[in-house]
């Protein structure tokens, strides 16, 4: 395929995407024409349409219709905008506001403003949540043998924080053991946040499985049972439920409850974002890169910000037929802002 059929390829996509996300209807090839501004016939946006279609980017919904952005359409599009970013214009009036709406900079008021102004301009929901280190810290683990095979977990966090609750060991273990296995958690973990200890947890039993001696394999399988299904507890900020209840892009309702109840519980949707995180910046997952399945007809973008101390994350979450454009925008300008406003407070 020579560069303009590429060229004349990617046009017809990016346009057939763009007017999909503003009408939400399958987009004909008659509009296209027009759209593209490419200056072809009709028959030939439509011979570049079969070719899409072979190729996974867009879809015919009804033999009749037009065609419809794929996931892979989308992911195309949006490359297409993150390629040619321009720097922000808008960062300083975003950065202005938060300074004006929070005087004393501060995350507990800041952030809850981040989260309605991203609602506000994506028309999706928005979040912000406070970074890792703002996390209760695991300080130190008790075990107490309730019996053959079952242990009270003590679990100190900074604050005095204390969380308790019952394992099954799988094996019989006797007071000197538990005490063995306390003493090895507490030297390796102390001072990380609860969640990333329990990651640490993790990465440490995959890495290493099978250097552990008899001790060292007890401590971890103990550990591993102990930081099992503990609350993340970074606090995180929710605006705009509404906003997809108002404009479902044809979302069932079952679809939508199962967001509605992933925000609710909040901990499983900051684990999976914590999945999506690989480093600084943004970052947008579409439909079927999700991690969870449940989560496929919806699009997140996200970026990190940086208080001087720890990475936090704001985003947005939406239908897959999302302005990215604006998402992108207002979630890379509320990102930079609210790291300027915590690393310079005056």
């Amino acid at each position: 395929m020579s560069q303009d059929a590429t060229d004349r390829h990617k046009r017809v996509l990016a346009a057939l995407v763009r007017e999909y996300i503003a009408s939400g209807e399958p987009v004909a090839s008659s509009v296209l024409v027009t759209a593209a501004g490419l200056g072809v016939s009709s028959a030939t946006v439509r011979s570049i349409l079969s070719r899409l279609e072979e190729e996974g980017y867009v879809q015919q919904p009804h033999t009749s219709a037009g065609r419809i952005p794929t996931d892979r359409g989308y992911r195309f599009y949006v490359d297409l905008l993150l390629e040619s970013r321009r720097p922000l214009r808008a960062t300083s009036a975003v950065e202005a506001r938060l300074r004006r709406e929070s005087p004393h900079r501060l995350l507990h008021s800041l952030l809850p403003q981040v989260s309605h102004m991203l609602s506000h301009a994506a028309r999706s929901i928005g979040f912000a949540v406070r970074p890792a280190h703002e996390a209760a810290v695991f300080d130190r683990v008790e075990f107490v043998p309730l019996g053959a095979m079952r242990v009270l977990v003590v679990i100190v966090a900074s604050g005095g924080h204390v969380i308790q609750k019952v394992i099954d060991t799988g094996e019989a273990l006797d007071g000197n053991d538990l005490r063995q296995a306390a003493s090895y958690l507490n030297a390796e973990f102390s001072g990380l946040p609860l969640h990333r200890a329990r990651e640490a947890v993790l990465e440490r039993i995959d890495e290493e499985r099978l250097l552990y001696d008899a001790l060292r394999a007890r401590a971890m399988r103990l550990a591993s049972s102990t930081f099992e299904d503990l609350p993340d507890d970074r606090t995180m900020y929710v605006e705009g439920t509404s906003a997809l209840l108002d404009d479902a892009s044809g979302l069932t309702v079952q679809t939508l409850q199962v967001l509605l109840q992933m925000i609710d519980e909040k901990e499983k949707l900051l684990q999976l974002l914590n999945g999506y995180i690989d480093g600084p910046g943004l970052t947008v997952v579409i439909g079927a890169e999700h991690l969870d399945p449940s989560l496929r007809p919806f699009s997140l973008v996200l970026s990190t910000y940086d208080d001087g101390s720890g990475i936090g994350t704001v985003g947005v979450i939406g239908p897959t037929r999302m302005r990215y454009s604006r998402a992108i925008a207002a979630v890379d300008g509320a990102a930079l802002a609210v790291s300027r406003v915590l690393r310079d407070p005056n």
